[in-house]
């Protein structure tokens, strides 16, 4: 099935609709702060408007009152990151709130903040690829430690705790994972482009760097792929595995995000349709396999 794109609506449609709702999305987070909120006196007068006045969160952000007030009306002004950050951080808007607020007024919204706080979403994740077999999965974090993996992953690709460390890495320097790859050639430039294109996200982070340089250390070929600066999103490879068990087997391997934890990926292996893969699979990943796998492992 193909999937068909929506048809682009008018550049002044899209203005207009974006300027009501940053009107309104301001006048909102305004209306849910009293002055007490931000230790500013109520006067003890009854207010006409509930919530902060316009005025008072110009000065709590340090903005003239009129260039306020054209922001909240939507006005073709001149807007900078510092500035609405300042009406962000008086407003007490959240990550979300914050990057939509960029967006409604034509920037491009920064990258979202982990909320390490979400115990449960990253326990769902671990049920999630638990939830994938008998098909590999595994989590990985920003410099692509990986975090967790399921079963099939262990079976499939030989995921391993002790060589269980960085992907990247395993990627190379792994010689079980690496003598179970037929088309790790072809992949090999496309996982170092996506990694570059993952670390261009976070480019004063120097968790990268510390990835990079102990690879470079153990591997001339990822140097020399590295050194070609080519950047490629990540998205979908196609992976070819010779397992010595069970043979050939295709899988389309997906990177996926989830925007509460975006310090994590998801990265779920799927059997190409009419390849045998997924029959082979959950043969291996039988008791009668399972017991087999052992085996060869020892």
């Amino acid at each position: 099935m193909t999937i068909s794109q929506p048809e682009p609506r008018t550049t002044g449609t899209a203005k207009s609709r974006l300027r009501q709702e940053l009107r309104e999305f301001l006048m909102s987070r305004r209306a849910r702060l009293s002055p007490a909120d931000v230790g500013l006196p109520d006067g003890g007068a009854r207010r006409r408007t509930p919530g902060l006045r316009r005025e008072e969160v110009a000065v709590l952000a340090g903005v003239g009152a009129s260039w306020y007030q054209w922001l909240e009306q939507g006005r073709d002004i001149t807007v900078s990151p510092q500035v609405l950050d300042a009406v962000a951080r008086v407003l007490r808007l959240d990550g979300p709130e914050r990057r939509h607020l960029y967006v409604l007024a034509g920037l491009n919204p920064p990258l979202p903040e982990s909320d390490y706080g979400t115990d449960y979403l990253c326990d769902g994740l671990h049920r999630l690829i638990d939830g994938w077999m008998p098909y590999p999965a595994h989590i990985m974090d920003t410099y692509w430690n990986i975090v967790s993996y399921n079963d099939a992953a262990s079976l499939v690709m030989g995921f391993r705790p002790e060589c269980v460390k960085n992907g990247l890495a395993m990627f190379f320097t792994d010689t079980v994972y690496r003598s179970r790859s037929a088309n790790w050639e072809d992949n090999a430039g496309r996982v170092v482009a996506q990694f570059r294109a993952a670390w261009s996200e976070h480019p004063d982070d120097e968790g990268f760097q510390v990835v990079i340089d102990e690879l470079a250390a153990q591997s001339t070929e990822f140097t020399e792929l590295w050194a070609r600066r080519d950047v490629l999103s990540g998205g979908q490879l196609v992976k070819e595995m010779e397992h010595p068990l069970v043979g050939t087997l295709f899988f389309e391997s997906t990177h996926l995000r989830v925007p509460a934890r975006p310090d994590l990926t998801i990265v779920m292996h799927n059997p190409v349709p009419e390849t045998g893969t997924a029959a082979k699979v959950e043969r291996l990943v039988s008791p009668e396999g399972r017991r087999g796998g052992m085996f060869l492992a020892g």
